[in-house]
């Protein structure tokens, strides 16, 4: 009873091996057209991101730098290293970008304007991060209202970064005062500082984060005064990447209400500049790091204010427009970086093999039974031609080459590998192979018979 049972299971098994191999002779060239489209889904689909970004900040103790180190932590939570390299400022930044040594990197709004022509091209915008706001501290003994009113006056730049004097003597041309018509000491932070409030300096412009030290030193500095720009929408129309800001009055102090009145602020905008080349889920990594950091309201902005593409000096990355249209990626928000990426990945490839294997598996069984019934066919075929044959052959040696072809076509249907819920029309092909037999065998014997009769 037990090598019976154990017989009867290696007939199934023998049967599930041979209509597997009857559907995959049916079917390789579905398989090969799936194959196909694998392969120009993997052509098509981008490889995966490296797992190190090099990006290019400003001076160490300065704000670029400090706000990269939280993109660093927020990169190293996901499993990416973000390598830091210091700089001298926006104009070292785009260097960097241009002969393709970083991949992304900082740079003020404007910054840009005497680059269009020496690779901006190559670079692409994950929009601004953050406002940059220029302080323009003055003396109050008067306190000039415009700065043609800079004219003749001691005046220094803090020596933040090469961006932030060039934005500044480019406010001083749009006033017709030329380097000569300034005396521009060069000095330090907290030395400048401490100069316009003894009274060595008359303005001192700074370009800074309200929570610099400078700044806040100066605001609540008894004999200082914050200029306000007067004609800030003058300027914003003149340079559309300055943005006019309001610090309200007793915004710094309500105690002391200073600001007594409300004061107009010209800002630039930092903006996060890559290269084209970026991996996309790396941009969205890096955009997500900024809506995280840089999301929460602040001193000028509001909540959710930033990012955001306010500076146009460089196309905003495809990448980047979907983010800020319907933000991360699905599986970025709800699954690890490196896991999201795979399984992004993954369905890249697999949706179009699915494509083609859906109409595979829907007709598979129709193409298995064609095939099947194509072989039976086959041998159908030769046994009415043998038919056709046998009824014109004359003589005993046509009609014994005849039997031979018979024993010929059963011999191939015995041997032909039918599963077993075909084998009803094996054996109607056996019947009908006999019949033909018969038939020769009665023709070979009534030939005998009217042999024997003439004699």
């Amino acid at each position: 009873m037990m090598d019976e049972n154990r017989q009867k299971r290696r007939l199934r098994l023998k049967e599930r091996c041979l209509a597997w191999r009857e559907a995959l002779k049916a079917s390789w060239p579905f398989l090969l057209l799936v194959a196909g489209g694998f392969l120009l889904a993997f052509y098509f689909v981008k490889p995966a991101p490296p797992m190190t970004l090099v990006m290019s900040t400003g001076r160490e103790d300065g704000l670029y730098h400090a706000f990269a180190r939280q993109y660093q932590e927020f990169f190293a939570k996901n499993g990416v290293t973000l390598e830091l390299i210091t700089s001298q400022g926006s104009g070292e930044n785009l260097r960097r970008l241009r002969e393709q040594r970083v991949d992304a990197a900082f740079v003020q709004g404007g910054v840009a304007s005497n680059w269009r022509q020496d690779g901006q091209e190559s670079m692409l915008s994950l929009g601004s991060a953050f406002y940059e706001p220029l302080w323009v501290f003055v003396r109050d003994d008067p306190m000039p209202k415009k700065l043609s009113d800079l004219a003749g006056l001691r005046v220094t730049i803090i020596q933040e970064s090469a961006s932030a004097h060039a934005l500044a003597y480019r406010l001083l041309a749009a006033n017709e005062l030329a380097e000569n018509d300034v005396r521009l000491m060069p000095m330090g932070e907290m030395e400048a500082a401490q100069a316009l409030q003894q009274g060595e300096l008359d303005a001192l412009f700074v370009i800074a984060a309200p929570e610099a030290m400078v700044v806040q030193v100066l605001l609540r500095s008894p004999m200082v005064r914050l200029m306000s720009f007067v004609q800030a929408e003058a300027y914003h129309r003149r340079f559309p990447y300055l943005f006019r800001l309001i610090m309200p009055e007793g915004g710094v102090d309500l105690v002391r209400n200073y600001p007594p009145h409300d004061v107009d602020l010209l800002a630039a905008t930092a903006n996060l500049v890559i290269r084209e080349d970026v991996h996309p889920a790396l941009q969205t990594l890096m955009l997500s790091a900024m809506r995280e950091i840089h999301g929460d309201s602040g001193f000028f902005q509001g909540r959710g204010e930033f990012p955001a593409y306010k500076d146009g000096d460089f196309q905003l990355s495809s990448s980047a427009e979907r983010f800020y249209a319907s933000g991360p990626p699905f599986m970025q928000r709800y699954m690890p970086f490196w896991l999201a990426v795979l399984t992004d990945r993954f369905l890249i490839l697999i949706i179009p093999v699915l494509t083609l294997l859906l109409p595979l598996v829907r007709f598979a069984p129709a193409i298995y039974h064609w095939r099947i019934h194509a072989r039976l066919c086959r041998i159908y075929g030769e046994l009415k031609f043998l038919e056709q044959d046998l009824s014109q052959a004359e003589g005993e040696t046509a009609r014994f080459d005849l039997v031979k072809r018979l024993d010929v076509i059963e011999e191939a249907a015995n041997r032909m590998p039918i599963p077993l819920r075909f084998t009803d029309m094996l054996y109607t092909l056996k019947a009908h192979i006999n019949l033909v037999r018969k038939r020769a065998s009665g023709s070979r014997g009534e030939k005998a018979a009217d042999e024997n009769d003439d004699e």
